[in-house]
């Protein structure tokens, strides 16, 4: 069976239809992480290729603005709050503006405020999820699931 983004029915190697899942089918849209600091960056990529998922990465809101609209077949994007250039707060709101359907998780380890302050404000613009830095495997994996329910 061939797997893909389009999604429905697929035929099997007999030639009978076969119904794809949607679970399944979110597991394979491409992931954007969106995150200033390369080695969290790459080790949030690596957590999700490990577990199947497709990323693309990006170090600050203007790459990964950019990354969206060359690749709208982007499913969810992860963004740390507090980067240069354009933070992830301003880059939520612009999300919500030109891709309103797209899944966000926000991702913050706080600055001059406590995190969960940023991580508020994020969800008040329009995250789906937050969470708050440092995180591991498993607290990603969570809400990533939540995300495609």
């Amino acid at each position: 069976m061939q797997s893909g983004l389009t999604g429905g029915t697929e035929r099997s190697e007999s030639g009978s239809p076969e119904t794809i899942s949607v679970s399944a089918m979110k597991r394979y849209e491409p992931i954007l992480v969106i995150e200033d600091e390369e080695d969290i960056r790459q080790m949030i990529c690596d957590i999700l290729e490990d577990e199947g998922y497709e990323t693309l990465q990006a170090s600050n809101g203007i790459e990964g603005m950019e990354a969206l609209k060359r690749s709208p077949e982007i499913g969810i994007v992860i963004t740390d709050l507090i980067m240069p250039e354009k933070e992830g707060i301003e880059t939520i709101a612009e999300i919500r503006k030109d891709f309103p359907g797209l899944r966000i998780l926000a991702i913050s380890g706080g600055g001059i405020c406590m995190p969960e302050n940023y991580l508020n404000l994020a969800r008040a613009l329009g995250a789906n999820a937050t969470l708050s830095k440092p995180f591991g495997r498993k607290e990603l994996l969570n809400a990533l699931e939540n995300l495609v329910r």
